[in-house]
C-alpha cells in the first residue's frame, strides 16, 4: 500500500513538473519553452542560446530591452558572466562557458535557478513591467544604484592618456547632464499643466485629476484597445505567478536531479536549496556550512596576518613609518565617512524615508493630508542625501590631490599648478 501511494506520489510530481515549467516561462520576460528546460538538463548545445538571451534580460536593466538587440551573443553572454560574477555566483563552471552559445545549457540552468532562489526574482520582474496608469516617480534609487548597467566598450590604451582628451569628455558629460536635467524640469512642467487643467475630471476624489496616460485615452480613445492587450497579457502574467507558487515545490525538486547530474568536480558548491521549505533539519544544516566557513576563514585569516607580520618585521623601520602614516590616512578616512554618515542620519532623523515609485498627485493648499508622501519630506530626505555624497566628494577629492601632490614631489623639475576652484 505505501508503495502505490509512493509511486502515485512520483507520477502525480512528474505530471506536474511540465506544469510548473510552463507556468515559470510565461512569467519571464520571452521565456523559453518547457522543452528548453528539459534540454537544459541534459546540457543538450540547442538549449543554450534561449537561455543565455533569458539571463540577459532577467539580469539587464530596464532600458537594456531596446539595446539588446545592437548586442552581439557574444556581448551578451559576457554581460551575464560579469553581473552574476558581481553578485556572487559561487560556481565556476559558468566563467569557463564559450562566449558563443554553443555549450553550457545546464551551467545556465542552475544559473537561472540560482536567481530564482537568492531573490524575489520574479516579483522583481513583474513590478518592472506592469502597466503603468498614473504618473509616478522612483523616489529611491536602490535599483538603480544596485545595477551595474549595461558594460561600456573596452578600449586598450598603451599610449598615455591626454589629460586634453579627459577634460574634453568631462565637459561632454557635463552639458549632457545639463540637457538632462533642462528636459526633466520640462517634464515636471508639463506634467503641472496637466494635472492642472484636468483637475475635477477624475472619478476618484483622492486624485482629482488625470494622468497623462488618462489623458492620452481621452485624446485617442483607439489607444485603449492597446491599453487592453497590455492589461490583459500582465494579467496572464499574474496568473501564470501564482500558479508558479503553487507549484514550486515540484521544481525544486526536480532540480535536485540536474544538480545529480553534474560531474563531481562542478557540484561541489551547494547553491541550489533541496527545497523551498525551512524545516529543522535545513537549518541544522545550514548552520554546520556556517560554522564550517567561519573555521576556514579564521584559519585562513590567520596565516594571512602571520604572513603580514614577518612582512612588515622584514622591510626595515622606514617602511613601517611609511605603512603607519598610510593606516592613520585610512582611519581618518573612514573617521570622516563615518561623520558624514551621522550627520545625514541627524539631518534625516524623524523624516520617513521613501520607497519604491509614488504616483503624484496635485494638492491644494490647506486640503487635508491623505495617505502618501509629502513633496517637502521627500525633498528633505534628497537634500540629506545630496549633502552625504557632496561629504563624501569633497573626501575623495582631497584624497586625490595628495596623491597628485606625491607623484609631482617624486620628479624633480616638475611644476604643480593645481586646477582653479570652482
Amino acid at each position: 500500500m505505501g508503495r502505490r501511494r509512493r509511486r502515485g506520489c512520483r507520477a502525480d510530481a512528474a505530471g506536474a513538473l511540465p506544469e510548473a515549467i510552463a507556468a515559470l516561462s510565461r512569467t519571464l520576460p520571452a521565456g523559453p519553452s518547457p522543452e528548453t528546460f528539459r534540454r537544459a538538463k541534459f546540457d543538450h548545445p540547442e538549449a543554450a542560446p534561449a537561455l543565455w538571451r533569458l539571463l540577459f534580460r532577467v539580469l539587464s536593466p530596464l532600458q537594456a530591452d531596446r539595446a539588446s538587440a545592437s548586442l552581439a551573443p557574444e556581448a551578451q553572454a559576457r554581460w551575464v558572466k560579469s553581473a552574476l560574477l558581481s553578485q556572487g555566483y559561487p560556481r565556476q563552471g559558468l566563467a569557463q562557458l564559450p562566449e558563443d552559445g554553443s555549450r553550457g545549457s545546464r551551467e545556465l540552468l542552475l544559473a537561472l535557478s540560482w536567481l530564482l532562489a537568492r531573490e524575489p526574482l520574479l516579483e522583481r520582474l513583474l513590478a518592472q513591467t506592469r502597466v503603468r496608469l498614473g504618473d509616478e516617480m522612483p523616489v529611491c534609487e536602490c535599483e538603480a544604484l544596485a545595477s551595474p548597467g549595461l558594460p561600456g566598450p573596452q578600449v586598450e590604451i598603451d599610449c598615455p592618456v591626454d589629460v586634453r582628451h579627459l577634460q574634453w569628455l568631462m565637459g561632454k558629460l557635463q552639458i549632457r547632464w545639463r540637457n538632462l536635467m533642462a528636459s526633466q524640469q520640462e517634464q515636471c512642467a508639463l506634467l503641472g499643466k496637466i494635472h492642472l487643467y484636468t483637475r475635477g475630471s477624475h472619478s476618484d476624489r483622492s486624485l482629482g485629476h488625470l494622468s497623462v496616460a488618462e489623458a492620452e485615452l481621452l485624446r485617442d480613445p483607439e489607444g485603449g484597445q492597446q491599453l487592453l492587450r497590455s492589461l490583459q497579457s500582465e494579467n496572464a502574467r499574474l496568473e501564470a505567478a501564482l500558479e508558479w507558487r503553487r507549484r514550486e515545490l515540484v521544481f525544486w525538486q526536480w532540480m535536485d536531479t540536474v544538480l545529480d547530474a553534474c560531474p563531481p568536480e562542478a557540484s561541489k558548491p551547494v547553491s541550489l536549496p533541496s527545497l523551498r521549505e525551512r524545516g529543522a533539519a535545513e537549518l541544522e544544516l545550514v548552520a554546520r556550512e556556517l560554522q564550517a566557513l567561519q573555521e576556514d576563514l579564521r584559519v585562513a585569516g590567520e596565516a594571512r596576518r602571520a604572513a603580514w607580520a614577518a612582512r612588515v618585521g622584514d622591510q626595515g623601520p622606514e617602511w613601517n613609518v611609511a605603512q603607519r602614516a598610510a593606516q592613520r590616512a585610512a582611519r581618518e578616512a573612514v573617521g570622516w565617512e563615518l561623520a558624514a554618515l551621522r550627520q545625514a542620519w541627524e539631518q534625516s532623523r524623524g523624516l520617513a524615508q521613501p520607497h519604491g515609485p509614488h504616483r503624484l498627485v496635485r494638492t491644494e493648499a490647506g486640503a487635508p493630508r491623505g495617505p502618501g508622501l509629502r513633496a517637502a519630506e521627500v525633498i528633505g530626505a534628497l537634500k540629506s542625501r545630496e549633502a552625504c555624497l557632496e561629504e563624501t566628494l569633497h573626501q575623495l577629492q582631497a584624497q586625490c590631490r595628495q596623491q597628485l601632490a606625491r607623484l609631482a614631489g617624486a620628479l624633480p623639475g616638475l611644476i604643480w599648478i593645481p586646477p582653479p576652484r570652482r
